[in-house]
Parts: structure tokens; sequence; C-alpha cells
């Protein structure tokens, strides 16, 4: 049988969400706390590999297992035993070849950026002291919905098949002294919210201007977009699945 688990971690003390050798991962951490509980092999395959120190408030999985699961039992044994940066919400029975990864039709990400210096959120949040101009920046994120390729926001060297994405949300909000960039698409690039959020940090300090991010974006170039901004800032909020 095929279940969905749906999950959320804090990605600071883990080195993305994929196995990775000799490192501690998401994906090895609750696939071996699984095993355990189920008493059975267990590995889950997600719904997305997020990079090293970056967030998730929703993330899906899939795994087979043969037996059916008790949600609430199972679910107190596994939260108990998980570290506490992990936690579980749900087990979803469905049909054989539904896909965690494959089968997302959408996936939201959210990037924090506070302008004073606070010692309390810096293991979720960028401390960009330098003033930013919000109408700057949306006005530049608005053009992203104009383009479908992406290269230049793209990491280097990367095995993909197409840099094609459809942006559907591309907007920043501020309260106080925080800011937040929220962009849905229906993938994503390895890095590519990152150097997006970077780039767009250029236009809001005023570096760059609206005609600039035109040109990167056509350019196909990843040399010539703006910096990537650090992990700790990236969260993943959303995927969105037909059937669920």
């Amino acid at each position: 049988m095929r279940y969905f688990i749906e999950f959320s971690y804090n990605g600071k003390n883990y080195f993305g969400f994929q196995i990775q050798p000799n490192q501690p991962s998401v994906q090895q951490t609750l696939s071996e706390a699984l095993s355990l509980i189920l008493k059975h092999d267990i590995l889950i395959y997600g719904a997305g590999r997020t990079d090293s120190g970056v967030h998730a408030t929703q993330m899906f999985a899939h795994f087979d297992f043969t037996e059916n699961i008790e949600n609430d039992k199972i679910i107190h044994k596994l939260n108990g035993f998980l570290p506490k940066d992990i936690v579980v919400y749900r087990f979803i029975l469905l049909h054989d070849d539904a896909h965690a990864r494959f089968d997302a039709k959408a996936r939201t990400y959210e990037y924090h950026i506070h302008q004073y210096k606070d010692a309390f959120i810096g293991d979720s949040s960028y401390y960009s002291p330098r003033k930013l101009d919000i109408a700057k920046m949306n006005k530049a994120a608005a053009l992203l919905y104009n383009y479908t390729d992406f290269e230049c926001f793209s990491k280097t060297n990367t095995d993909v098949n197409t840099f094609n994405c459809t942006i559907t949300k591309a907007i920043w909000e501020q309260k106080n002294d925080r800011f937040c960039f929220t962009i849905t698409a229906d993938r994503f690039l390895r890095n590519m919210v990152r150097a997006i959020v970077g780039t767009l940090i250029s236009v809001g300090n005023g570096k760059i201007d609206t005609t600039d991010f035109i040109k990167i974006i056509e350019s196909k170039n990843r040399a010539n977009a703006g910096f990537s901004v650090p992990a700790q800032g990236l969260f993943l909020t959303k995927i969105e699945y037909e059937y669920l």
C-alpha cells in the first residue's frame, strides 16, 4: 500500500532533505525512524530536495508498507522518537502509483528578511540592514510572470532537461522591519528562489532597476543575476496535489 506522509522540519541541522554521504539529512532521519516504529525497512521519497539549511513547514513524501497504519498511534510514537526539529502530522493512504514528487502541481516558498538586528530569529530569517524599496521589488517581481525560462537563476552545472517553470505568484509583503517574499510555481530549479531573492534585493536597494532585471532574465546567464541569499530565511510552505 502506498502512503503519503505530511511533515515539517527545521533545516538548520541537516544537509538538505536528500540523503548525503556521511552527513545528516531529513530523508535518512525520517526513514530510519519509520523503519524502527513500523518494524520494516522504509525509505521515503520526498516531494522535493530542499538544500542544506532550508526549512519546510509543509512537506510530503511517499513510501510503501504492507499493513494499515493507525494514524494517531503511530504519529504519537514517531514524534516521540524523532528529534525535535522534525514533526509528523498525518499518514494518507493513496493509490499505488501516487508519487510525492511527480504528482505535485505547485509548490510555494517563502523567504524572510529582517532589517534590524535580532538575537532570536537568525535561524529563520536573513538580516539585511540596507533599506529596501518594496514597491520597486514588487514591480520587478511581477516581471517574472512574463517568462518561463529561468536559467539565469539556476545553479550552474545542474542536470535538468529544461529550465522552464511557470510562476503563478511572486509578491513581497512588509510588516514593520520584516519582509516576506512568497513565490509559487509548478517547479523550481536548484537555488532558484534564493537567486531570485538576491536579485530582487539588488532592485530594492537601488543597485539595479527593472530594465536590468529584464536583461538578467533574458541573458540566461547565472553570472549576471544577483547573489544567492542564505538558506536560513527560506521555507517550503505548501505543496499542492489534485487528490489532496
